[in-house]
């Protein structure tokens, strides 16, 4: 049980009284609140920790958060102080600053958020007369990132992007490498509605002279992400084109943990006309083809850092990526029956989720907990999911007002199908309802939102009663309080 701590708690609510774009029902992406200058000016203000910083960038619609633990652990287990930026959080904030894998301590975070605030309170009252805001959550929380890493001593950072790229907080920074993972529709509202202009968001990372990975294999994103860097003199080295693997998924993971294996080659030389050996037989402890991609990706980028003078460890590589936990990416909770907890929140998301519930489990009956947000594409997801699934329970995620009410879930369902559906109120109702019906021998995944995920994640690992972030009272947010 986590114990009452004033100063921390007095810490998080001046941090979540910040408008909160993970939190509101309407992100306006392209509006006057999404622009750089802000983090810049925050930044500039705090001294430019990220010019201190050797920083790996990763973006992309889909395994950004993946990729970005897989390069982490990597680099940790090879020697390097790592840093890793990620978001959201599952239960408390301070596992988005993670220094070889460990999140702050709320020492730490306390710390901070001290150094941090006089700056964002001067910020606050400059622009309150006209009418802008001051820094928001993210921004606050991409500066504290960057501190942290430099009071930590960091030989590497990964910086994972929170929406988009081009207009991200963390898209203030001059990285080593940068990464763009798989390209599919989410955001559409933000990011545009084809998979080009998602592609071009994306890449809006890209930096001159900075060599680019990509994971994306549309051609549409392809093309985009070819021109950016092209046009911006960035060596690029593509997924399917400069390097490919084949995916050994694991079996029977219903009844015991056992990891998948990708055979990693080369089909090009390196920027610079370096030629690579291949990496067979690597162990991902994450399963499912598209985390295999997520590997590859993370694996080619550590071999073009090697050839601007990284040392690159191939047992120490392997070692911390076989060992790699992440939560939440399909994720198993508990067995007989066996409960999968993850992430997936778009339909590609979705579809790799299925393939990899194929591939490696088998199952008596098939129970669903869904949840999803409001600007997602809850047809492209509940469409397949509905088809895979015996027991289907709708519910929607507690404390964040962006959840979808069930009975509108339902009813979307059901125009799908023509069958009626359960809803629960919560994510512990959606549990008790298909846990009075699940067999030993059934798979229960829970699915659809990140927030469902870890709702439903606390209550099974015997977490419940600890408090969490939710449980800090958020003050009411005052004009000009960003």
């Amino acid at each position: 049980m986590n114990l009452p701590n004033s100063g921390h708690d007095e810490a998080l609510r001046f941090l979540l009284g910040r408008i909160d774009y993970e939190r509101v029902t309407t992100v306006p992406y392209r509006g006057r609140d999404f622009k750089l200058d802000r983090m810049r000016e925050l930044l500039n203000r705090l001294g430019n920790p990220q010019e201190q910083l050797a920083i790996i960038h990763v973006a992309g619609t889909k395994g950004k958060g993946s990729t970005a633990a897989m390069l982490s652990a990597m680099l940790t287990a090879d020697g390097y102080r790592t840093g890793l930026f990620s978001s959201p959080h599952f239960e408390r904030v301070e596992e988005r600053f993670r220094m070889d894998g460990q999140p702050c301590s709320a020492v730490e975070l306390v710390a901070l958020i001290e150094a941090i605030r006089p700056t964002v309170e001067a910020m606050d009252r400059e622009p309150a007369a006209a009418g802008e805001i001051g820094p928001t959550y993210f921004e606050i929380t991409t500066a504290m990132a960057l501190l942290h890493f430099v009071r930590c001593r960091a030989d590497a950072v990964v910086l994972e992007v929170g929406l988009g790229g081009r207009l991200d907080s963390t898209n203030v920074c001059t990285p080593r490498a940068s990464i763009v993972t798989s390209i599919s529709f989410d955001h559409m509202e933000q990011l545009g509605h084809t998979l080009a202009d998602i592609a071009r968001e994306k890449a809006g990372i890209v930096k001159p002279g900075v060599p680019v990975i990509s994971g994306a294999t549309a051609p549409d994103a392809q093309a985009v992400i070819a021109e950016v860097c092209r046009d911006r003199g960035a060596a690029l080295v593509e997924l399917g084109v400069d390097f490919t693997f084949d995916y050994h998924p694991p079996r029977d993971l219903q009844e015991r943990a056992a990891p998948g294996r990708l055979d990693f080659r080369w089909l090009r030389p390196l920027p610079g006309g370096t030629t690579a050996s291949p990496w067979p037989g690597v162990e991902v402890n994450l399963p499912g083809r598209h985390q295999a991609a997520n590997a590859a990706v993370a694996l080619a980028a550590l071999n073009v850092l090697k050839t601007t003078g990284w040392r690159l460890d191939g047992d120490a590589v392997r070692r911390g990526l076989a060992d790699l936990r992440w939560p939440g990416r399909a994720e198993v909770v508990r067995r007989r029956p066996a409960v999968v907890v993850d992430v997936a929140h778009n339909r590609a998301s979705i579809e790799a989720l299925l393939e990899m519930l194929g591939q490696s489990f088998r199952w008596g009956r098939r129970h669903l907990i869904f949840a999803a947000s409001k600007e997602k594409d809850l047809r492209g997801m509940l469409q397949p999911l509905l088809a895979c699934f015996d027991n289907v329970v709708l519910t929607c995620y507690r404390n964040n007002p962006r959840a979808v009410p069930p009975e509108q879930l339902a009813d979307l369902a059901h125009s799908l199908t023509g069958r009626r559906y359960r809803t629960c109120p919560d994510g512990e109702a959606a549990w008790s309802a298909v846990a009075e019906q699940a067999a030993p021998d059934d798979l229960v995944c829970v699915t659809g939102s990140f927030f469902l995920a870890a709702e439903i994640r606390r209550l099974l690992t015997g977490q419940a009663g600890n408090r969490t972030d939710s449980d800090i009272a958020e003050p009411e947010q005052s004009p000009g309080a960003g």
